[in-house]
């Protein structure tokens, strides 16, 4: 199964500044090295967003470039709307964005990889998999 990794979880591997965030980092370069990992343009674009050097935004820009990206399609952007409407009759709220990726990865059998507890109170509404990582799986078995 195809994964979107979300910004939070690619900012931490990029910056590798957080000693917690070990495990996603080696969850992600597993995944990667799988070819399990699905880009969307707005989580490329989220992620290039806020870097000021030239350089390092170059270098980041062609790292990216390795993963290409899932076209959203009409459907895609219908349903994130659906989504939103859904979540926010219940209460639950999000970002367009978050709502974007619920979509994208529901209609085409991707699961998410993320740290954002937003997307545990999505899936209790809509139908996603969040990705739980096989370290985590590993010990919960």
């Amino acid at each position: 199964m195809k994964v979107i990794v979300d910004t939070c979880v690619w900012s931490l591997a990029l910056r590798r500044n957080r000693k917690h965030s070990v495990d996603c980092v080696l969850e992600l370069r597993n995944l990667i090295l799988d070819h399990k990992v699905q880009m969307l343009g707005h989580i490329r674009q989220e992620i290039l967003s806020g870097i000021r050097d030239k350089n390092q935004f170059d270098k980041l820009q062609k790292y990216l470039e390795n993963f290409p990206d899932w076209v959203c399609e009409t459907e895609d952007y219908i349903e994130a709307a659906r989504c939103f409407n859904i979540c926010q009759s219940k209460g639950i709220q999000g970002s367009n964005t978050d709502f974007l990726i619920c979509a994208t990865a529901a209609r085409n059998h991707f699961s998410i990889f993320t740290i954002d507890k937003d997307f545990l109170r999505f899936s209790h509404a809509l139908p996603i998999i969040l990705h739980k990582p096989d370290l985590i799986k590993s010990e919960d078995s």
